[in-house]
């Protein structure tokens, strides 16, 4: 998804830093390095409550905790670097996929047009939120698909000013399931065919269909819905089948299934991974494998690698890999 407009755009920065409701990760590139080389890495716990993802409410409730979280993970990486791009929860933001028949030809059009049909879809003003969009692909049938990102702007400036107090400027914010896919574009793994994305994060759930790098489909789920994570993705594989018209997933990716209880509501236990991906495959009938950002960044030495980190540090690795080509 490496055309997929961030919420904010600036020069392309070697920190990235992801703030989650239960942690700060920090990755810092080496600079110049190619192929891209991850240098350090710290995550740091946040206190239970700090940070509540929303839509429509105050994100940072712990403002000093956050703030002193962030500064520690950047001292932690040895980043002297002032600029950092930032991963933020999907919760902050409403994803809305629409097609249009024709395209006005003038940008500022095609925007009056785009708030005009997502005005109704957001439970604020849209004209207090930063809006962004980027092409999603064609349709056979002639149409054109764009996929919209909408945010209060003021949700999205309480993330900003916790790393600006803690000594870091932010220059793009974007979301999380997002940069998890641009993980697995910028390694290569994007398959030609339609293949399905779950990001099970600790109190939501996201899934998107894509069809190469095209985002076909975004489903975003708090904790308080009902079902369990195999019968959310089971639903969109029927929707995939019936709306669709899909004939079949080439590959699935799962990440995050540690921070989901069964019933994928937010748990302090530690879910086995691998009975996760067996659900989803028995249900998917494709092979389900776990995100890894090492096929498109190399890992220092001095980084303890396992599954958990991995997956928790795919999301900022997304991020900074998009900015290095856009």
């Amino acid at each position: 998804m490496s055309r997929l407009s961030s919420l904010f755009a600036a020069p392309a920065p070697t920190v990235g830093i992801e703030i989650a409701s239960s942690r700060v990760t920090v990755v810092r590139l080496v600079p110049g390095s190619s192929p891209a080389s991850v240098g350090s890495a710290t995550v740091e716990p946040l206190p239970s409550g700090a940070v509540l993802p929303a839509l429509n409410e105050p994100n940072i409730l712990e403002r000093s905790a956050v703030v002193d979280a962030v500064r520690r993970a950047i001292e932690r990486t040895s980043s002297r670097r002032k600029r950092a791009v930032l991963v933020v929860p999907d919760t902050t933001a409403r994803v809305s996929l629409l097609r249009f028949e024709k395209v006005p030809p003038r940008h500022s059009d095609l925007l009056e047009l785009i708030r005009w049909q997502v005005r109704k879809t957001v439970p604020f003003r849209v004209e207090d939120a930063q809006l962004t969009f980027a092409p999603a692909g064609s349709a056979a049938d002639g149409g054109h698909d764009f996929v919209v990102v909408l945010a209060r702007k003021d949700v999205v400036a309480e993330y900003e000013l916790v790393c600006h107090d803690a000594g870091v400027q932010v220059g793009v914010v974007d979301l999380a399931t997002f940069n998890l896919i641009n993980t697995v574009a910028a390694a290569g793994a994007a398959p030609d065919g339609d293949w399905l994305l779950v990001n099970a994060a600790g109190d939501y759930l996201s899934v998107a269909i894509l069809r190469g790098t095209d985002l076909l489909f975004f489903r975003h789920r708090g904790s308080e819905g009902e079902g369990s994570l195999a019968d959310v993705v089971h639903q969109t594989a029927m929707y995939y089948e019936d709306r669709l018209q899909g004939r079949g997933f080439t590959r699935a990716v799962l990440a995050g299934p540690g921070q989901f209880g069964a019933d994928t509501r937010p748990t302090t236990d530690r879910v086995d991974a691998d009975h996760v991906k067996q659900q989803l495959e028995q249900r998917l009938r494709v092979r389900v494998d776990a995100v890894d950002p090492r096929p498109a960044v190399v890992l220092a030495d001095r980084i303890a690698v396992n599954s958990t980190l991995l997956d928790t540090l795919a999301p900022a690795v997304g991020l900074l890999l998009r900015e290095r080509v856009v």
